[in-house]
């Protein structure tokens, strides 16, 4: 078992928490870099919480 799948497994269920945890560890490499990697740290925080499992349709809709 990988170790994302062990991270996957022990926020089943709980992944509105996941996405603010997300989201609050963004806002702060991007207030520590006063926005230099903005665009990099937005892409990194989709990329964490689509494969933590984001609800397709509930956050976002499939992209087309």
């Amino acid at each position: 078992m990988s170790m994302m799948d062990k991270i996957k497994s022990m926020l089943k269920g709980h992944e509105s928490q996941a996405d603010k945890g997300v989201d609050k560890a963004g806002d702060y490499v991007d207030d520590r870099t006063e926005g230099k990697y903005r665009s990099q740290v937005d892409t990194a925080q989709e990329r964490l919480k689509d494969e933590l499992g984001r609800e397709q349709g509930r956050d976002n809709p499939p992209p087309t």
